[in-house]
């Protein structure tokens, strides 16, 4: 773009001097065109570097903003908005491929909170997060922190067998995590709902079906995982 305009700039600065020098003289010269070709460069390349320079500074500036807030800054999990666009587009673009959405809930969080205080009851969800994403790095899965202590996992092209195994993983991954607030050992566990879909569905119905089955891991004694099929 930059040195379009540049060139832009010299063929204006040309034409513009040969008129300039025609009216007023016999005709532009050698002289004349190489001062008309060389000016523009010499005045307006480093304008134009300084410019580009200053836009790539704020397009980088812009990202960083963009990411900031996409990203949940307790966990680094995908805000709600973020997880739910993605999800979302997903579903309306690549419905085909299939795949399968868990939601995931710490067990019996409220009394972290309420015995050990929401600076123990932050870290408890950070440790679960990190075990998230650990139970997932194999995966193409897409996490976000849905709100509280209720997370999202997106799956693409995930089966019912694939989705079930990958939940167990995140649960087995929560079960095993050594939290000792305030020099107290205290287990944490997770129930998890999951939905697959084959065929074409959105993110609400996808949802609705992994949050029934999220209240049915609950009724069961927590600590378990509930699956269906959506579509």
């Amino acid at each position: 773009m930059a040195s379009g305009i540049l060139a832009i700039s010299v063929v204006f600065s040309v034409v513009l001097t040969i008129v300039i020098m025609e009216t007023f003289s016999a005709g532009p010269g050698l002289t004349g065109l190489l001062v008309a070709i060389f000016m523009p460069v010499l005045v307006g390349g480093p304008m134009i570097f300084l410019l580009t320079m200053q836009h790539e500074q704020l397009r980088h500036v812009n990202r960083q903003l963009e990411q900031l807030a996409s990203t949940d800054w307790l966990t680094g999990c995908r805000t709600r908005g973020a997880f739910t666009n993605e999800v979302a587009h997903w579903l309306d673009h690549r419905a085909r491929n299939g795949g399968a959405l868990l939601v995931v809930d710490a067990d019996n969080f409220k009394r972290v909170n309420d015995r050990f205080g929401h600076d123990h009851g932050d870290l408890a969800l950070r440790q679960i997060a990190d075990a998230i994403h650990t139970a997932t790095t194999a995966s193409e899965a897409v996490v976000g922190r849905l709100g509280g202590e209720e997370f999202g996992i997106f799956l693409p092209g995930a089966d019912s067998i694939v989705a079930d195994r990958i939940a167990q993983r995140v649960r087995s991954a929560v079960t095993a995590i050594t939290f000792v607030p305030g020099g107290t050992t205290w287990p944490l566990s997770v129930s998890i709902g999951g939905a697959t879909y084959a065929a074409r569905t959105d993110y609400a119905v996808l949802y609705r079906h992994a949050d029934q089955r999220l209240y049915q891991a609950k009724s069961a004694g927590r600590d378990c995982v509930a699956m269906a099929h959506a579509a």
